[in-house]
């Protein structure tokens, strides 16, 4: 959501429909063996006194102006509803990320500390809606866009927060750790990440009926905004074809309002030429605009897992997910369990099929998706000596397998109680 356009820079001529499949497939996907690992974290920010507080604009401008000035490893940027998200830069280890993010996190936790303010770890602001924090076109274009489809998206940008877990895409060649089969298990497993890790049962004070409602809120901007492409042998030519015929969120001016085109492919927009001739720039900022579950960037982007309650909630999903795509034996093991859960997708891409549907509204309640996950996270703790992971994040991992994941629980089942002790219900 607060990516800044990245990419090369390149003279501003139009660019035609072959030219973008070619660039797309270019810089979706780098092959090679899997080195390096990152982690993204969005953060609510609530009143420390009372969180069901909104906590004003102005509140917000002063603390990340401070924030500003404090040093980082992480890069930190705002989300449209004034959250938080941290992003790490990628690391050689599990330990080097998880010591750099937690470093990070405690400074930053430290200045909002003194200002009344703290990093809260929810997939949906259980409260209220947020007011929009930022002002900029990029989100104007956004919301009128998004307003399209109905309220999802202005819930989307300003009440949800995630932990996005960022791979290696893999080698060319094929095997456990073969970019092909990534591409596939991170799809296949993001139903299991969704159940075990939904933390978002909540939304205007009251049960939604979803444990995941930041993962309804996704599925319900629609397949072209928020959906990934079918899933082939050839993950750069399915991801090019599904860039080409997604919609265009705007049309950038360099003065006055973005245009926001109703209904226009980039492939459409290559062909008619018009509002203006797209360009290579035009074609970085579409990618951006794109909110698939597993994103490619050059790496895998894993995009499905809800913000963790606690200081160091976030650890045990980076450490699940890496342990299950970094080392051969856990990634083979984890191949094994999802795969019988892939004909209940009915051949839909994700996230809008009836296994992700079911993993965000029943999470581990659901058999088939709690055997998995039970199987995953056995995998990833075998897994996680061989990455050289520590006994703070083992133990982490543990504990959560044994409170969650061996009772069919996941955390929005925490929140729930809890609801329902305080209605008296």
């Amino acid at each position: 959501m607060s990516e800044s356009v990245s990419g090369c820079h390149r003279p501003r001529t139009a660019v035609s429909e072959a030219e973008v499949e070619a660039l797309v497939r270019g810089i979706a996907f780098k092959t090679g063996p899997p080195r390096l690992l990152g982690v993204e974290l969005e953060w609510l920010v609530h009143e420390l006194r009372d969180p069901r507080l909104p906590v004003t604009t102005g509140r917000l401008d002063a603390v990340y102006a401070a924030l500003r000035s404090v040093p980082l490893k992480s890069a930190l940027t705002v989300e449209p509803g004034g959250q938080l998200e941290l992003s790490s830069p990628p690391a050689g280890s599990l330990t080097d990320v998880v010591d750099t993010v937690s470093a990070d996190l405690a400074a930053v936790r430290a200045v909002l500390r003194e200002d009344g303010l703290a990093l809260v770890g929810l997939g949906h602001e259980p409260w209220h809606l947020p007011q929009r924090f930022l002002r900029q076109p990029r989100y104007d274009a956004m919301e009128a866009c998004l307003d399209r489809a109905g309220p999802a998206g202005r819930r989307m940008m300003r009440a949800t927060a995630s932990v996005q877990v960022c791979v290696d895409a893999g080698h060319a060649e094929p095997g456990p750790l073969g970019q092909v089969r990534r591409w596939w298990l991170a799809h296949q497993l993001g139903p299991v990440l969704v159940a075990a890790f939904a933390n978002s049962p909540l939304a205007g004070r009251r049960p939604t009926g979803w444990r995941s409602t930041r993962q309804l809120c996704w599925t319900e901007i629609g397949p072209g905004r928020a959906g990934g492409p079918a899933l082939d042998t050839d993950p750069a030519g399915a991801w090019a074809r599904h860039v080409l015929d997604a919609p265009v969120m705007c049309v950038r001016r360099d003065t006055g309002p973005w245009e926001v085109p109703d209904g226009l492919s980039f492939r459409d927009w290559t062909r008619a030429r018009s509002p203006r001739p797209p360009t290579a720039e035009d074609l970085d900022y579409h990618l951006t605009t794109l909110f698939p579950p597993v994103r490619p960037r050059g790496h895998l982007e894993l995009r499905m897992i809800d913000a963790q309650r606690g200081e160091d909630g976030w650890i045990v999903p980076l450490a699940v997910t890496a342990a299950l795509f970094d080392d051969p034996e856990a990634s083979e093991t984890a191949y094994r369990a999802v795969k019988r859960l892939a004909e209940r997708t009915g051949g839909r891409p994700a996230p809008h099929n009836p296994l992700w549907r079911d993993a965000a509204r029943l999470g581990l309640t659901d058999p088939e998706l709690r055997e998995a996950a039970a199987g995953c996270f056995a995998a990833a703790l075998g897994a996680l000596p061989r990455l050289g992971a520590d006994a703070r994040v083992t133990a982490a991992v543990t504990a959560y397998l044994e409170r969650y994941v061996a009772r069919g629980r996941c955390p929005a089942d925490d929140l729930l109680d809890e609801y329902g002790k305080d209605s008296g219900s």
